[in-house]
C-alpha cells in the first residue's frame, strides 16, 4: 500500500521510513515530535509529513501540540504488518514450540503458525531456529487439555468484572453449578486454575480449569477484590500445596527464602520469608512417610512447627538412616 501512492527516487527509503514510524508509534502508546525525529533520523518537518501521509493511508494517528506535544496511534487503528527485532523473533519461534506441546488445545495451530513464521524469517533468523527445531524436544505434560476458548471466557469475564457462571465438577465427580468472581488464570505445570471468589460459599475458591463443563456464562458486574497471599499464583500455591492432601505441615527452614526455593518448586509447597536467614514451607501430603523424606531432602536445618506426628516420624527416619550407614560401613570393614 506505502509503494502504490508514493513512488519516485527516494521511494523506497521513505517506505521503510514510514514503517519504522508505525512501528515505532505501535510499540509506545506516545512519542514526542523530537524523540520520533530523533530516531527516525529526520527533521520535525519531514515527521509531520510522514504523520500526514500515513493518516492519508487511513491510520489513526493522534497529535497533541505545544510543550510536551507529540504523537500516538490511536485505538483502534490500523496496524503495519508484523515487524519483529531479531531477539522478539526468536522468542515467538520458540514460545510457538513450547505450545505445540501443552495442553490448551491449540497445539496444531501453534505449529502452523511456526510454520509460517519460519517461512518468512530472513535467512541469518533462519540459522538460529532450524538448529532449536531438530534439536529441542519436549515431555509431553500428561494433563489433561484444556480448551482454549475456555480460557478467552474466564479471561473475558475477569477483565470485565463480571460473574461467570459454569458447570464444574470436583475431585469426588460431583457436579455442580457455580457462580464466581473471576480474578486470575495461574498456569501451573500441566494445569490450568481459576482463582475466584465464590459468593454462594463466600470465600475464595481455586478451580481447575479442565474440570470446568460445557460454556460459560457471564452475569452481573463485580467489584475487584485483594487475591489473599499476595496474588493469584501465591494463592494457588498455598491451596494446591497443601489444602488438597491428607497431612499438612509448617516447617520453618533456617536458611534464606532464595536458598530454599531452589529446592521447592511452587506445586510442592508454599514459602514466606521470616527474616533474612529464615523461611516457613507450608506444604502437604497423602503420606507422613513421603512428607518427612522431602522435607530432609532439602538440605537446609529446619524445625517443624507441625503437625505432631511428622515429628516422630522424623526421628524414625533419621534412626533408619542411622542403622543403614552404621550397618554399610561394617560391611565395608
Amino acid at each position: 500500500v506505502l509503494n502504490e501512492r508514493y513512488s519516485g527516487p527516494s521511494m523506497l527509503d521513505t517506505s521503510a521510513r514510514l514503517l519504522r514510524l508505525l512501528v515505532l508509534l505501535y510499540g509506545r502508546g506516545f512519542w514526542s515530535g523530537s524523540e520520533l525525529a530523533e530516531r527516525l533520523e529526520v527533521s520535525e518537518r519531514t515527521l509531520r509529513r510522514d504523520v500526514e501521509r500515513l493518516r492519508s493511508l487511513g491510520y489513526g494517528i493522534g497529535s497533541d501540540v505545544g510543550v510536551g506535544g507529540g504523537y500516538r496511534l490511536e485505538a483502534g487503528a490500523s496496524l503495519p504488518p508484523l515487524a519483529l527485532e531479531d531477539d522478539e523473533a526468536l522468542a515467538v519461534a520458540l514460545a510457538l514450540r513450547t505450545i505445540a506441546a501443552g495442553t490448551v488445545g491449540v497445539e496444531d495451530a501453534a505449529l502452523r503458525a511456526l510454520t509460517k513464521l519460519e517461512q518468512v524469517l530472513p535467512a541469518r533468523l533462519r540459522q538460529h531456529i532450524e538448529p532449536l527445531s531438530g534439536a529441542v524436544a519436549s515431555l509431553r505434560p500428561s494433563g489433561p487439555q484444556v480448551r482454549p476458548e475456555l480460557l478467552s471466557a474466564l479471561a473475558s469475564a475477569q477483565h470485565s468484572r463480571q460473574r461467570a457462571s459454569f458447570c464444574y465438577r470436583d475431585s469426588a465427580g460431583r457436579l455442580s453449578t457455580r457462580s464466581a468472581e473471576p480474578h486470575g488464570l495461574v498456569h501451573a505445570g500441566d494445569r490450568w486454575y481459576l482463582v475466584a471468589w465464590d459468593g454462594d460459599r463466600e470465600d475464595w475458591r481455586t478451580f481447575r480449569v479442565d474440570r470446568i463443563e460445557g460454556d460459560v456464562s457471564q452475569g452481573s458486574r463485580f467489584a475487584p477484590r485483594e487475591i489473599p497471599d499476595g496474588g493469584a499464583a501465591a494463592y494457588v500455591s498455598r491451596s494446591i500445596a497443601s489444602s488438597t492432601y491428607t497431612h499438612r505441615a509448617r516447617v520453618i527452614f533456617h536458611a534464606p527464602l532464595e536458598r530454599v526455593r531452589e529446592r521447592v518448586p511452587p506445586l510442592a509447597g508454599f514459602l514466606s520469608p521470616i527474616d533474612e536467614e529464615r523461611c516457613r514451607l507450608e506444604s502437604g501430603a497423602n503420606s507422613l512417610d513421603g512428607l518427612a523424606m522431602y522435607i530432609a531432602v532439602v538440605g537446609e536445618e529446619f524445625e517443624v512447627e507441625e503437625p505432631p506426628e511428622l515429628i516422630e516420624r522424623l526421628r524414625e527416619l533419621a534412626a533408619r538412616l542411622h542403622r543403614a550407614g552404621v550397618e554399610s560401613v561394617g560391611r565395608k570393614g
